[in-house]
């Protein structure tokens, strides 16, 4: 299947996923950066979950190759930061601001004004951050597993593991 078809498709399903879980409500938005409500954080980490071991499967079954770039503290920190205020400011993240949008609520339009505005100044600037910001605190391309110098799949079960539990304390604490 062309990579653009299968693009729009899983994204598809992930937008119908977020308007699903209620996650691209304002409310949850701002209940989540206060810590008064996980959903988001639980919806979030069940799709970084999902994704973790799918890749894994999938690369174990020879239906993909990963390739591991490398960290880079510098971007990633700045990076993390501008989508921070952003998010902040405007109570959606770029992906709940399509989903905002989509159920009619047009504040929304602002964060993804700033999506594509923060997306064409990157363009725009990429040559000098390149030899500035992009070299800063560049780490090799490992991953938690190689580190340890374990199989993936230990890794895995841990992290689920720990997620369940998080989980379950989560709902816990939220009664």
């Amino acid at each position: 299947m062309n990579p653009l078809i299968t693009g729009l498709l899983a994204g598809t399903a992930f937008g119908f996923l977020l308007q699903k879980g209620r996650v691209i409500r304002y409310d949850k938005q701002i209940g989540a950066l206060l810590l008064k409500d996980m959903t988001i954080v639980k919806f979030m980490f069940t799709a970084i979950l999902t994704g973790m071991v799918g890749v894994y499967l999938l690369s174990d079954l020879g239906m993909v190759a990963l390739r591991i770039k490398p960290a880079v503290l510098g971007a990633n920190i700045i990076g993390g930061l501008i989508f921070g205020m952003g998010w902040g400011v405007l109570g959606y993240c770029p992906g709940t601001s399509l989903g905002a949008l989509g159920e009619g609520r047009w504040d929304a339009i602002w964060g993804i004004l700033g999506m594509i505005g923060g997306a064409a100044l990157f363009a725009e600037t990429y040559p000098m951050l390149k030899s500035n910001i992009l070299t800063w605190g560049r780490l090799e391309s490992i991953t938690i597993p190689e580190a340890l110098g374990v199989n993936h799949w230990l890794v895995i079960v841990v992290i689920v593991a720990g997620a369940i539990l998080l989980f379950r304390w989560l709902e816990k604490i939220g009664r």
